[in-house]
């Protein structure tokens, strides 16, 4: 049994290594899979990170509608990954506890981090991907809003990918309320609906407005120019596109090449 274990081993590393699909084998590679069936259902378990890290990036992405890996890694190594059903505040737990705490975590802000990071890595410092704060106020006005008011904000967030100094952040705040105070009439109005119920005729304007407001209480956008981190640490970045234009980028890329 042993023996026969090793040859079906020694088969499923060849071709591991050979770049050759199973269609090119004989048969489309029907034997192949018979005989190395065994091994397809192993699912790698990462390795325990006791060397503190100064900054990592966390992120996760969908493989299919049930099916998501949340990844962590830093400037040069995936650290850790974990596949779950949906992203969630009991995965991401699992995830980090794996990982020894850093100084600095980037993310995008999925659904149960912050939860998870508060239970797990309570001292960490906390950095939004200002990337995907743009992207989620630019969701609600869209790249070519109707409304002054919208026009305005999406150039306020976009504003956000620039920043290089604490100077330009005290004067991005300061334009954001300008734009609140400017608007708040507008933003206030209401309109009856089908049912004849008045809601907010602009609630899109107001829910990106709320998720900049939120963020700037939580003081996790402007992180990678806290002082007293740049005094211990070269370089926070600003976004995670470490890991989405790294490790995520290929795992799409395999993906769409081998059909899902």
């Amino acid at each position: 049994k042993i023996d026969n274990t090793a040859k079906e081993l020694n088969i499923f590393l060849k071709w591991l290594f050979s770049g050759q699909t199973q269609k090119e084998m004989p048969g489309e590679g029907r034997t192949f899979r018979r005989k190395t069936s065994q091994f397809w259902n192993i699912w790698p378990m990462p390795p325990k990170i006791e060397a503190p890290r100064d900054v990592i990036y966390v992120d996760g992405i969908y493989l299919s509608r049930k099916a998501c890996v949340l990844i962590c890694c830093d400037d040069e190594n995936v650290l850790g990954w974990y596949l779950c059903r949906y992203e969630h505040a009991g995965a991401y737990i699992a995830l980090l506890s794996r990982i020894a705490e850093p100084s600095v975590v980037v993310s995008d802000g999925g659904t149960g981090f912050v939860k998870a990071l508060r239970k797990v890595w309570p001292n960490v410092k906390h950095q939004r991907c200002v990337f995907h704060v743009f992207c989620q106020v630019r969701r609600y006005t869209t790249t070519h809003p109707n409304t002054p008011a919208g026009a305005e904000l999406y150039a306020i967030a976009k504003d956000l990918l620039y920043h290089e100094k604490q100077d330009d952040v005290e004067r991005w705040i300061h334009r954001f309320i300008d734009w609140m105070e400017k608007y708040h009439e507008f933003l206030n109005q209401m309109t009856r609906d089908e049912y004849g119920r008045y809601r907010k005729t602009h609630e899109r304007l107001l829910k990106a407005r709320n998720s900049l407001i939120k963020l700037l209480r939580e003081g996790t956008m402007f992180t990678y120019l806290d002082e007293d981190l740049l005094d211990k640490i070269e370089r926070i970045p600003s976004t995670n596109n470490q890991i989405e234009g790294g490790v995520n980028a290929r795992l799409r890329s395999m993906l769409r090449d081998h059909r899902g």
